[in-house]
């Protein structure tokens, strides 16, 4: 997206996106699957590209669908996993990871469940549409981490991971017509109802109720930057609009802070070392960045 040559006075959007963070008290990110193309994972709706351009993902995706015909549903799940399994963080998550280390970012929220956040060395982050990183039997509530669920699709003559009860696993990822986890929502809300600027980046701000946490920014005082190609609902209301390479306009970003030379000595895989397992494994893709929720979940209980 292109707004035409800047005024002499203009010292441009990286620039003017670079005073909005330092001057800001508390910055929260908003990722969506735009983020994680340039690791080589399509996003849900460029024409012969998105991942919903050839399937339809109320046959293949929805909680109905994992339920009456599971066999189905891990067929196109089983490819999933092997299409993210070996992807790895794009220089657009490390620009995260490094305004993370400079203290000027508090928190990514993301709609992703490809766990590149965790990979690149991420901390505070809030995964709203959960994550591919484990599995879990709607019967018996046991959980089931990535690897174990893959060796069960294998060894499985239908290709479903089963349960030692017998059941068929479902993927610990919010599919549509499920609630999104009430923990995760409500820390994303608060997120955004505390921060001063709210960076939303590679989302098409369509998809609620995660659609609605830069309104609840701005509703609360705050601003809204958006670094995504093509248009969202909150263009003409966001107080920076960029709308290049995800990765380009990042580092643009971090250059304009000064951050540029301490983002190229460490690749996300190095930003990763010494993190606990469990945050060096963190989240996933995004299928359910189309989903189709119910009325926001309840609060978390005690």
């Amino acid at each position: 997206m292109s707004a035409g040559p800047a005024p002499a006075s203009d010292p441009g959007p990286a620039a003017r996106l670079a005073r909005l963070i330092e001057s800001a008290r508390s910055v929260v990110a908003l990722t969506g699957a735009g983020i994680s193309v340039p690791s080589g994972i399509p996003d849900f709706r460029s024409p012969g590209t998105g991942l919903w351009a050839n399937v339809n993902p109320m046959e293949v995706a929805h909680i109905d669908a994992f339920r009456r015909d599971p066999v189905s549903f891990w067929s196109f799940y089983g490819q999933r996993f092997q299409t993210l399994e070996d992807k790895q963080p794009n220089r657009a998550h490390a620009a995260l990871v490094e305004l993370e280390r400079a203290g000027l970012l508090n928190a990514v929220i993301t709609q992703n469940i490809d766990r590149l956040h965790a990979r690149a060395g991420t901390r505070e982050l809030v995964e709203v549409h959960g994550s591919i990183s484990h599995s879990v039997c709607l019967v018996c509530g046991l959980r089931y981490e990535l690897e174990d669920v893959a060796a069960r699709l294998t060894d499985d003559p239908d290709g479903v991971p089963r349960c030692d009860c017998g059941r068929p696993l479902k993927p610990g990822v919010v599919l549509f017509g499920e609630y999104l986890p009430a923990d995760a929502i409500t820390r994303a809300e608060l997120l955004a109802a505390e921060a001063d600027l709210m960076l939303c980046i590679g989302s098409s701000l369509e998809v609620y109720p995660v659609a609605g946490l830069p309104e609840t920014t701005l509703g609360a005082g705050g601003q809204v930057a958006i670094v995504t190609q093509g248009p969202t609902p909150l263009d003409r209301r966001a107080a920076v609009r960029m709308g290049g390479d995800v990765v380009d306009e990042l580092e643009a970003i971090l250059a304009a802070l000064g951050l540029a030379d301490e983002a190229a000595d460490g690749s996300p895989d190095e930003a990763a070392d010494g993190l606990p397992d469990e945050a060096a494994a963190g989240p996933p893709d995004e299928v359910a960045d189309r989903a189709v929720v119910s009325p926001p979940a309840p609060p978390p209980g005690p």
